[in-house]
């Protein structure tokens, strides 16, 4: 087969010139060709694209051919539009040391824009045998008749361009978005019960949050002893004593200490109601904690066993005026 292919290109390039030469060559009238129109219908039209070619039975393998050169086309009026295409429609394996058999089929494709009967050329094939004789096959030629739609233009009315088609949806269509829209209603219902759940838990921690004085006095407590009156761990002792005054202060008061330095914390505390001499010691606890902290000082043992029980006493003190001060309020809104 890969033989045929390629002896069929080599002559079909060599066939005008086997055509000018072939005095030695048959002729032979193979009979009609064949005219098929690509589009099925009961006559062809303007533009309507034709297959125009031959077959040929009982073609032994090996024999090659050469066909005519239809590129410029037929005439003005039909065009060529695609070359010649071989086809196998048949093959038959021949016996031992025996040639198949092919049937071929070899076409163009044609169209005409112009209305009107054209006489197509025949169609001469060159043939050559496998023991390198060449024969020309010729087959009849067909006719061409090109059709137009008739228009009555005494008739005939411009019209606008149609709008699409428009179908209904079926529940299959909308099946897909409908899930969708479900899947995206289920995340966004349990993305709001996660945050109302996370709020409500918050809230329950706020609710269950324990009194500033009991806070204060537990990390206190924490720090009794002489565990950390040594040199090397008494800034961690003095900034335990601090920052638990520190939050009381801003729970109890609502002075912002844990930002501020010991004087504006003690500015801020002047105008509440401490007694004078709580005032004192607690001051100057925190000042003992900055030299502690920021100058290297190394305070003394007796300062150190000092410093929880002057912090027990703020703690205790001022949390018991504020109940007093509210018991003194209950007992004059009832009188």
């Amino acid at each position: 087969m890969k033989s045929f292919v390629c002896l069929s290109a080599a002559l079909l390039c060599m066939f005008p010139a086997v055509a000018s030469a072939g005095g030695g060559s048959a002729v032979m009238e193979e009979g009609g060709s064949f005219l098929v129109p690509l589009q099925e219908r009961d006559s062809v039209l303007i533009a309507d694209q034709l297959r125009y070619g031959f077959r040929l039975e009982g073609v032994e393998e090996g024999t090659g051919f050469a066909l005519p050169d239809y590129s410029e086309g037929f005439r003005d009026s039909v065009e060529v539009v695609f070359p010649w295409i071989l086809d196998t429609l048949d093959f038959q394996k021949g016996r031992k040391g025996e040639p198949g058999v092919f049937t071929l089929e070899g076409s163009v494709v044609i169209t005409s824009f112009d209305e009107g009967r054209y006489d197509l050329p025949p169609i001469s094939v060159l043939r050559q045998n496998g023991s390198g004789s060449v024969d020309t096959l010729v087959f009849d030629p067909q006719v061409l008749e090109v059709k137009t739609i008739p228009v009555d233009t005494s008739s005939f009315k411009l019209h606008d361009i149609k709008g699409q088609i428009r179908y209904p949806l079926t529940f299959r269509e909308i099946f897909p978005y409908l899930l969708a829209a479900s899947a995206g209603a289920g995340l966004i219902a349990l993305a709001v019960w996660l945050i109302l759940k996370r709020r409500k838990k918050a809230l329950a921690g706020l609710l269950r949050k324990e009194p500033a004085h009991i806070v204060a006095l537990r990390k206190l407590d924490h720090l009794r002893g002489n565990k950390y009156w040594g040199a090397d761990k008494q800034k961690i002792f003095y900034s335990g004593v601090t920052d638990a005054l520190r939050e009381y202060i801003v729970s109890r008061y609502g002075v912002s200490a844990m930002e501020m330095t010991t004087k504006e914390i003690f500015d801020g505390l002047e105008r509440k109601d401490i007694p004078a001499d709580l005032f004192g010691e607690v001051k100057a606890l925190f000042e003992r904690a900055d030299f502690v902290k920021f100058a290297k000082y190394v305070a003394t043992e007796e300062e150190n066993a000092s410093a929880v029980p002057v912090a027990v006493k703020f703690v205790t003190q001022t949390y018991q005026s504020e109940i007093d001060s509210e018991n003194g309020t209950g007992s004059a809104d009832s009188k």
